[in-house]
């Protein structure tokens, strides 16, 4: 396997974006894309052995995809970051920033990209992109509400307007993953924040219960934040069912995306 240079690796992404290209680029990019697959081993057999999870995922990504993202974005080819990937989905977000922390401690050199506040044409998730020598592996980390709606948006890409997953296409379709993008934000931001009340509450417990008055207080306070808590995890369930459904009343198509979204 040809060792290529940086500059040899961008001017062949500027061939590529160009559409100028040969069958020996071709070899070059496929030599390139495999160059990753030690990079993605290390890094998934670490995550299985020293974190007991199971990521999913590619060794490389595909030619047509690089080329894509090469036409799509300002980005030199030798500064993509997914050109090999995986993912974990957890259950809340709660895991989800455990998880995170759990891979910024396992490796030495990563970098965390976070668009859960600030979405990606309403695609929200944690990227924690592993540095293993000259080669970059993307581990994307998603709550399974995150993850069933990037699954919508990359049926609905594939099925109905490539442009839908980045914001463009039919207006309906980009209102209807837009809003439930911001239902997402909305109930998972909350799930923090009940989480910190309970905590709280559970401190000025320990401290003052032995008031009487004031632990009945503290109490009446207790039960309805977890009034609250257990209403809030309902509707995210009814919305993860809403998503499930959508997604699974959608034609099967073969082929499509990538298994690692952009």
């Amino acid at each position: 396997m040809l060792r290529l240079s940086k500059t040899q690796i961008d001017r062949l992404g500027d061939r590529l974006r160009k559409g100028d290209i040969t069958e020996a680029d071709l070899r070059l990019l496929d030599d390139y894309r495999r160059s990753f697959g030690e990079a993605y081993e290390l890094v998934v057999g670490a995550i299985r052995s020293e974190l007991g999870l199971e990521p999913t995922g590619r060794p490389a990504k595909s030619t047509t995809s690089i080329s894509e993202k090469l036409n799509r974005e300002s980005i030199r080819l030798s500064q993509i970051q997914d050109i090999a990937g995986c993912r974990l989905v957890v259950p809340d977000i709660l895991e989800q920033s455990r998880v995170i922390g759990l891979l910024a401690g396992l490796f030495t050199n990563t970098t965390t990209v976070d668009r859960r506040e600030k979405p990606s044409h309403g695609y929200r998730a944690v990227h924690v992109i592993v540095r293993i020598e000259e080669k970059l592996v993307e581990v994307q980390v998603r709550s399974s509400l995150q993850h069933v709606w990037a699954e919508l948006s990359e049926k609905l890409s594939d099925l109905v307007d490539p442009r839908i997953k980045y914001g463009g296409g039919d207006e309906w379709f980009v209102r209807f993953l837009q809003n439930t993008s911001n239902m997402i934000l909305g109930l998972e931001s909350g799930e923090l924040q009940w989480i910190d009340r309970k905590k709280r509450v559970s401190l000025l417990l320990a401290k003052h219960g032995s008031d009487p008055e004031r632990r009945e207080k503290l109490l009446a306070l207790q039960r309805r934040v977890q009034d609250i808590e257990k209403e809030e995890t309902e509707l995210r369930n009814e919305l993860f069912q809403m998503l499930r459904h959508s997604l699974d009343t959608l034609p099967r198509e073969e082929g499509g995306s990538d298994a690692i979204s952009d």
